[in-house]
């Protein structure tokens, strides 16, 4: 049987403490807001995929109060990534890596997994593009829309063949309960794929307060403006050799959010912060993104401009949330 870590049980931790569950894994969840519940109830998850569904992990406050169902096969991260943060997410999972440990990350973002890499160096890490519409309405219940995918793959991409077979069972592992997993050979492609979405919407959405296609009908240059962001985050991907990151998909993924005009639009993850006096993740979403396009000497006039205002967004956040 293996055994399961999850380190971050919100909403997308939650459905995947259920496939784990399922599909017969131990699982143990670190819980912070919602440890009460969880602990009295497990997870209650409303999804439109897997129906009305319910599971009872081994609940725990802490990384250390985990320890005594170990040793772990996976330490899963659905936390929030927010790169350079102190004491880093790498060094507060520390206790529960063992030698074989695989360490799997969903979460949004560029260039995430180099704070892994620098602590594990013989680890497994198993970069996790997550598309799971999920959203804790009360604490330890969920409700969960008609998606559910991992797009994942090794880092660095060059893995041996011993962690390319592991990722693969990690992959089987959820697909025995039903998930969707594939396995990418360069995951990072299609984690540039995403960020073409969230490195623009995300932070529009969060300064201006809007959803996306509020934002789009709020002026006529609005689209047109969108798109040269989308232009800048192409430029930095294929600057980094990434060249199926090109227009074509570029106006695909705008046109997504063009073909919701006669609706209300999506609120991105930063939006829903923003209103919940959270703090957002700039660093791993936009902050990335420009400091990868300086090494390249790509320039991302745009990008950086969002990126300055969302980041003093962000800080005014963390002095309202600690009072100072």
């Amino acid at each position: 049987m293996s055994k399961v870590l999850l380190f971050g049980a919100g909403a997308v931790g939650s459905v995947y403490s259920y496939l784990f569950s399922k599909a017969g894994a131990a699982v143990t969840a670190v819980c912070r807001s919602n440890y009460s519940a969880a602990k009295a109830n497990g997870f209650v998850i409303r999804s439109s995929l897997f129906g009305n569904v319910q599971c009872s992990p081994s609940i725990v406050r802490s990384v250390n109060d985990a320890n005594a169902n170990g040793p772990f096969d996976y330490v899963v991260l659905s936390s929030k990534a927010f790169p350079g943060s102190k004491p880093s997410t790498a060094e507060t999972i520390k206790p529960a890596i063992g030698p074989k440990t695989a360490i799997a990350l969903l979460q949004n973002g560029i260039g995430i997994e180099e704070e892994y890499r620098e602590v594990f160096p013989d680890n497994l890490i198993i970069s996790c593009v997550v598309y799971c519409p999920a959203t804790e309405v009360e604490s330890g219940v969920v409700e969960h829309g008609e998606v559910e995918r991992l797009e994942i793959g090794t880092f660095p991409h060059n893995a041996s063949v011993e962690h390319k077979q592991a990722a693969n069972d990690f992959a089987e592992l959820l697909r025995k309960a039903g998930g969707t997993v594939e396995l990418h050979e360069d995951v990072q492609v299609p984690r540039w794929s995403k960020l073409l979405v969230n490195a623009s919407w995300n932070p529009i959405c969060a300064l201006s307060r809007s959803s996306d296609v509020k934002f789009m009908l709020a002026a006529q240059s609005n689209v047109s403006w969108v798109r040269l962001v989308m232009l800048e985050i192409m430029a930095v991907a294929q600057a980094y050799g990434y060249s199926s990151i090109n227009e074509e998909l570029l106006d695909w993924q705008l046109g997504r959010a063009e073909a919701r005009m006669n609706g209300p639009g999506i609120e991105p993850s930063m939006l829903a912060d923003v209103k919940k006096g959270r703090r957002i993740e700039v660093e791993a979403i936009v902050g990335n993104t420009v400091r990868l396009a300086e090494r390249k000497g790509v320039q991302v006039p745009l990008l950086a401009s969002l990126y300055a205002l969302a980041k003093g967004l962000d800080e005014s956040i963390a002095r309202s949330i600690t009072g100072k």
